[in-house]
């Protein structure tokens, strides 16, 4: 679910949010997923554009600006600034 270099920050509850581009929701508000040793539960799901992304969700999910974070959410497909991603908010339970 994670990315190896992300699992200890999501773990330590450093990473809260995830953009995610999917063609549809891969996960469910309430759900909770196991991922580096720990339990996460989603608390949020929203679909927006990706320049709607803010510079908080940027932080949170644990990327150094908005770049890094459109490359690293580009896995499935190229991401531009009207693409519709999923961002998904979450907490370690």
């Amino acid at each position: 679910m994670f990315s190896r270099d992300l699992r200890e920050a999501v773990a330590r509850g450093e990473i809260t949010v995830s953009i995610r581009l999917w063609s549809r929701p891969q996960v469910k508000v309430g759900g909770r997923y196991p991922t580096a040793g720990v339990l996460i539960e989603v608390d949020s799901i929203e679909v927006l554009p990706f320049s709607a992304v803010t510079d908080d969700d940027v932080r949170a999910s644990g990327e150094a600006d908005r770049e890094s974070l459109r490359q690293r959410a580009a896995h499935a497909g190229p991401i531009v600034d009207d693409t519709l991603v999923h961002r998904v908010e979450f907490h370690v339970v």
